[in-house]
């Protein structure tokens, strides 16, 4: 019995599958370009073997672990830790029962297709998961994970990824990439500068990481100068690990572009933990234009994730801490907030500003016009609540008429399980070739050209937007 049906995501219509499933055959096998990611890079520094199918596939994933604690379940008994230290539940077999019990409820999601993936097509299960086989299949992967084929750099070279990029804080001493890069490993793991522990006055200890900031580059970060002067040391500190790409995850797409004493008074403010809401926004806006006049003197991607209100409860927040599955959507304005940015730099070729968005209202009215005439301007793939078969589709439908294919980024997983990458490529591969062959057959491209497309999509657009 197999978990996965080999024409899954392919249309219905038998001639339009038909093109898909040829246009697929062809892409299928190129290799993974993963420029943006959460995995941890002391998995392919140290190289251990993974320690249980908990710790893979429950623990850090808030996808599984919001799903179930949506129905009642506690996180502390997935294993999840709390920020205090206090008890949580160590036994992974007992976590793994857990999960399994309530696979049922990831019938028709994203997760349950990546799941499936994984354990078919990397740990060789039939079954489906259920409350019956949990053990039996708990020591399946359980076995496999004992052996070297399953260590960290041999599943990063079977699932052939080409370069993958991890993302740390601007603060991180990146002691793993450099285990990485000293050892004679050839995979191509790199890092993404986040700076927003340094750029947003609401984040937890600004005014002590500026201080951090200002002590690891020997500048002077409390003065304006010397905290811009800091960043771009970092920056150049991150490009040594082969940053290419810079990453920030503001709560709005709002862009500033200050006069340098008004910005330099706000950050004065900033400091001293006196700003208003709206004057930590206009700041965090602000630090983006920043961000762009940097990335044309060093090279680095600008990539911006707006959009969601993070740790929408105050009590799982305090719990448990940041990225426990409670990023919400929120509406985003593109068209007002981006213009200051864009109109210091939109217009330069030599700038890639990649735009994600969790508010698929703007795709086909704000963001596909706005990127399908700034050069600078580049449209990321549908990420975390639309990162699936039905929020490709709609990016697909919604963007292309408008900015094309080539104002667009191919693919990047976003994720922290390292089993599920291989499957969310597929899965977009597999959309894309659906949507290609629809194309095809109403006569909007020629098959050769959707060969084309589909290569494009799949691997050339992400190497060449993000420089890998």
């Amino acid at each position: 019995m197999a978990l996965l049906d080999e024409d899954r995501l392919f249309p219905p219509d038998p001639g339009t599958r038909a093109i898909a499933r040829d246009l697929y055959a062809q892409i299928k096998h190129l290799p993974i370009i993963s420029p943006h990611g959460h995995t941890d890079p002391r998995w392919f520094a140290e190289n251990v073997a993974f320690a249980n199918p908990a710790e893979l596939f429950v623990t850090p994933d808030h996808y599984v672990f919001r799903m179930l604690h949506s129905q009642g379940v506690a996180l502390e008994d997935l294993g999840v830790p709390r920020v205090d230290g206090g008890p949580v539940e160590t036994d992974p077999r007992k976590i793994w029962r857990l999960f399994a019990k309530h696979y049922h409820l990831f019938r028709a999601t994203p997760s349950r297709l990546w799941i499936d993936h994984a354990f078919q097509e990397v740990f060789g299960v039939t079954e489906r998961l259920a409350e019956h086989n949990a053990d039996a299949i708990y020591d399946q992967i359980a076995a496999r994970l004992s052996e070297e084929a399953f260590r960290p750099r041999a599943l990063f070279e079977q699932f052939y990824i080409e370069a993958i990029a991890t993302t740390e804080s601007a603060l991180d001493d990146l002691r793993w990439h450099k285990m990485i890069q000293d050892s004679d490993w050839t995979g191509r793991v790199t890092t993404t500068y986040r700076p927003d522990a340094v750029v947003d006055p609401e984040f937890a200890g600004f005014a002590d990481n500026v201080a951090q900031l200002g002590a690891l580059t020997g500048e002077d970060a409390t003065t304006w100068t010397g905290y811009l002067a800091a960043h771009r040391t970092r920056r150049a500190f991150f490009k040594e690990y082969g940053a290419t790409a810079s990453d920030h995850g503001h709560a709005t797409a709002r862009t500033e572009d200050l006069p340098q004493d008004e910005a330099a008074a706000l950050f004065a403010k900033a400091l001293q933990g006196k700003c208003s809401a709206d004057e930590a926004d206009c700041f965090r806006g602000h630090m983006l234009t920043e961000m762009a006049r940097m990335s044309l003197e060093d090279g680095l991607v600008l990539q911006i994730h707006p959009g969601s209100a993070r740790n929408h409860s105050g009590e799982v927040f305090a719990r448990f801490g940041r990225d426990k599955g409670y990023d919400i959507p929120t509406r985003t304005d593109y068209v007002t907030a981006l213009r200051p940015l864009l109109s210091a730099y939109g217009g330069r070729s030599d700038l890639t500003v990649i735009i994600f968005t969790l508010d698929e209202t703007a795709y086909s009215r704000e963001l596909a016009p706005l990127a399908g005439v700034y050069p600078a301007l580049k449209l990321g793939p549908p990420w975390w609540f639309h990162d699936s078969y039905e929020g490709m589709l709609r990016f697909r439908e919604m963007a292309t008429e408008t900015a094309g294919f080539y104002n667009t980024v191919g693919f990047n997983d976003d994720t922290r399980a390292f089993c599920s990458i291989p499957a969310r490529h597929d899965v977009a591969r597999r959309v894309d070739c659906a949507f290609l062959a629809g194309l095809v057959r109403t006569g909007r491209l020629d098959l050769q050209e959707a060969v084309e497309v589909a290569h494009d999509l799949t691997y050339r657009l992400a190497k060449t937007a993000y420089k890998l």
